[in-house]
């Protein structure tokens, strides 16, 4: 009998939840067949069956259990379960007996009053009249039918009082992800001097860009051209200007990163989820629009890693794809700074003295003023306008289809 354990999902990690068993006991498993799913604080994973064998789980759905703890045992001299062979057809064919029907005669069934009470022409259009749903009003009439005085006599409902259907509220246990992930959320505003500052991109430029390579960046590289490689650049451009937006606070130390590893918030099944571009001041447009695709596609999908969503030197969130105009995003600790992007809405703008209409952004730097001034984090947010607003020149050294590798 094989002892089957949770095995270790990353450091730091000493307890798990089972999320949801994807076999039952007495069920045959094959060796390295997903048994279930389990839940770490930073991301959910499957749990691979370690042999063959009769599985008989030890723990239920939604328990916490231990780094090492046994949570099934697999009988692995078990059999596995032979095929039943089809029946022939001959065999299970069976004559119809030849029996007399004989007929009888079956009465009516007698047909009740109607339940739901309903009211005549006249009621019917009193009510309407008052917006009085017949479900408040008690029928008189014949088989309890609403007459024109039971309408007449009926009394508005007041406001907010529930009539005529069913209030219930559904109570489920949250994910140790998700607890995990309120748990920081909260810290993060309770221990850091978390401050936003705003300003608005001109999108006029990456519209023209993305409008003239897209089609052969796309033919040429197997991915997209996004809005999100060309910020992604940009808050590298940024973070080499204004390192400090690039540090983190370690007790009473202050640690900055010569590299990179930018965050990038995702919506996943199991709610808000955090996968990292590593060294992304070492990627092309074509890299970071690669490795958005493809840790975005783990993610939603349920396979990211531990490892996979573990750093980050600074994060970058989207609300823009769900509609939102402005919002202070949140800080992901221990990081210092989280730039929010937001929808792109035609506005007028002046430009060179005129007011023209162009597509326009807002976006946002949370920042822990802890470690972070106001001239750093103005600086770099300015630094990021720039960079979207003029991206040939400071993003593409002056050449797009090289700087595409078309």
């Amino acid at each position: 009998m094989l002892e089957m354990k949770v095995p270790s999902p990353g450091e730091s990690i000493t307890e798990v939840e089972i999320a949801r068993w994807l076999v039952k006991t007495g069920d045959y498993v094959t060796k390295d067949q997903a048994i279930a799913e389990v839940d770490s604080d930073k991301a959910t994973l499957e749990l691979p069956a370690e042999a063959a064998g009769i599985i008989t789980l030890q723990a239920e759905e939604g328990e916490a259990v231990k780094v090492g703890q046994v949570v099934c045992l697999i009988d692995t001299n078990a059999q596995a379960p032979a095929t039943a062979p089809a029946v022939k057809q001959e065999e299970t064919k069976q004559e119809a007996p030849t029996t007399k029907v004989e007929t009888t005669k079956v009465e009516a069934p007698v047909v009740q009053a109607p339940t739901v009470q309903t009211p005549s022409p006249a009621a019917r259009k009193i009510l309407a009249e008052r917006e009085i749903p017949t479900s408040a009003v008690n029928g008189t009439g014949k088989a309890g039918r609403i007459t024109k005085n039971d309408a007449l006599t009926a009394s508005k409902p007041s406001m907010g009082t529930p009539v005529g259907s069913v209030r219930r509220e559904v109570r489920t246990k949250m994910s140790m992800l998700r607890r995990k992930v309120a748990e920081r959320l909260v810290s993060a505003k309770n221990e850091t001097a978390m401050l936003t500052t705003f300003n608005e991109v001109d999108m006029t430029a990456i519209f023209q860009l993305r409008a003239q390579y897209k089609d052969a960046f796309k033919e040429r590289h197997n991915v997209g051209l996004g809005f999100m490689s060309f910020f992604t650049l940009a808050v590298v451009r940024a973070l080499k200007l204004f390192p400090d937006v690039n540090s983190m606070i370690d007790g009473q130390d202050k640690v900055t990163y010569d590299f990179c590893d930018i965050s990038i918030a995702v919506s996943g099944p199991k709610g808000l989820m955090v996968p990292v571009i590593r060294n992304a001041e070492n990627l092309s447009f074509r890299g970071v629009e690669a490795e958005v695709k493809r840790l975005a596609t783990r993610a939603r999908d349920g396979q990211i890693t531990v490892d996979e969503m573990t750093g980050g030197t600074f994060t970058i969130t989207n609300g823009g794809v769900f509609g939102s105009m402005l919002s202070t995003p949140i800080i992901n600790p221990p990081q210092s700074g989280i730039l929010g992007m937001h929808n792109i809405v035609d506005r007028a703008i002046v430009r060179d003295g005129q007011i023209v209409i162009a597509p326009v952004m807002y976006v946002a730097l949370s920042y822990d003023h802890r470690i972070i001034d106001g001239r750093e984090s103005v600086g770099f947010l300015v630094a990021v306008k720039e960079a979207l607003e003029n991206p040939v020149e400071l993003l593409m050294n002056g050449n797009p289809a090289q700087a595409l590798e078309l």
